[in-house]
């Protein structure tokens, strides 16, 4: 857990092994409330190599002054993300009448 917003992290490490490795994140708001982005990859135990990279888009609550995971997104696919790109892109050049 953490404090705060900047201290969030995904990386998460078992028997010495960082399972999932943070390459990036980007704060999208902060609060009482706070919404993170991040690119991470994942350990694949029987190739002993990381993944693919993978998004997230995950939703804090701050309770008794620790962030505590409420929701997460996972993006499945580079092909996914794209899509979701290109129609934010789209919704926000024609504003909704």
């Amino acid at each position: 857990m953490a404090a705060e917003v900047g201290e969030i992290t995904i990386n998460y490490e078992e028997d010495g092994v960082l399972l999932v490795k943070e390459l990036a994140k980007e704060i999208l708001s902060k609060g009482a409330w706070a919404t993170l982005i991040f690119r991470y990859q994942q350990w694949d135990k029987k190739k002993e190599a990381y993944g693919a990279e993978m998004y997230t888009i995950r939703r804090y609550r701050k309770v008794n002054g620790q962030y505590m995971q409420q929701s997460k997104f996972n993006i499945s696919s580079p092909d996914q993300a794209g899509k979701i790109v290109e129609i934010l892109n789209r919704w926000l050049a024609a504003p909704a009448a």
